[in-house]
């Protein structure tokens, strides 16, 4: 078997814990199947500083996916950024810039496709009562989330555990917040394996069969913030497909088709 320095391209996802991963095997079994001299790694870095290390040691390095922790944390280690990533302030996906000739690396460029994935998922799922979203979290994700709502022209409420000038916190949604808010969207780690017996602490009785309960995560499948909801009658719908599209965009960005 050939070692990561042998291939023409190296890709990965740097986020820290990685256990939940599920682009290493989308990736290969791509690169595999489209006879691409390239692999897909996983790079579980406990500090953010540890970038350039792995820049250092794969001059084949092409392109990064990036997961939490990281998504705000890396914009200072990049050299640009597109303007969703600028725009929405987190960045999933890196493209390095190399030389044609000599291969050094010129520039690493941050974008987001999180906010493409999640703005085609929720094409077929808006109807007309579903104009305002309850968005569960504050992190990188759920500011791609935002954007993608706003664009379609969807209002959106953040909620979090910590009170700032521009959220809730869980304490204070009540019957007639929910009523006004038929898509709420798990944007927050809880409830991913192995911790996969944790939500957010969302009032889940207010729930009606008008409400669509989106979760962010895939991995489990069904996760207990999508049970809780359909339990109340919401509709449920998982992150697996957004993954998918985020996924498709990530390759498009890294070998900048259509440019």
């Amino acid at each position: 078997m050939k070692s990561p320095l042998q291939y023409k391209y190296v890709y990965g996802l740097i986020g820290y814990p990685l256990v939940h991963s599920f682009s290493l095997d989308y990736f290969n079994q791509k690169f595999l199947a489209e006879d691409i001299d390239a692999i897909y790694l996983n790079f579980e870095i406990s500090d953010l500083g540890q970038l350039m290390e792995l820049v250092a040691e794969y001059p084949n390095l092409n392109g990064l996916n990036v997961t939490a922790p990281y998504k705000e944390a890396v914009i200072p280690y990049l050299d640009s950024l597109d303007d969703d990533a600028r725009r929405i302030g987190a960045v999933n996906v890196i493209r390095f810039i190399r030389d044609a000739k000599s291969g050094d690396l010129l520039q690493l460029r941050g974008y987001n496709s999180d906010v493409v994935g999640f703005e085609k998922t929720i094409d077929g799922i808006l109807t007309p009562s579903r104009t305002s979203a309850m968005v569960l979290g504050t992190g990188g994700a759920a500011k791609a989330v935002k954007a993608a709502f706003e664009r379609r022209g969807i209002r959106v409420t953040l909620v979090s555990r910590r009170k700032s000038e521009h959220t809730l916190v869980y304490e204070e949604i009540t019957r007639a917040m929910v009523a006004q808010h038929h898509i709420i969207v798990n944007a927050t780690p809880l409830g991913k394996y192995p911790d996969d017996d944790q939500c957010p602490d969302f009032p889940f009785r207010f729930l009606t069969s008008a409400h669509l309960c989106y979760d962010l995560i895939y991995n489990p499948e069904e996760t207990l913030f999508m049970k809780r909801a359909a339990r109340h009658g919401a509709q449920t719908k998982n992150g697996i497909e957004m993954l998918l599209l985020q996924a498709f965009d990530s390759y498009r960005i890294w070998t900048h088709e259509g440019d």
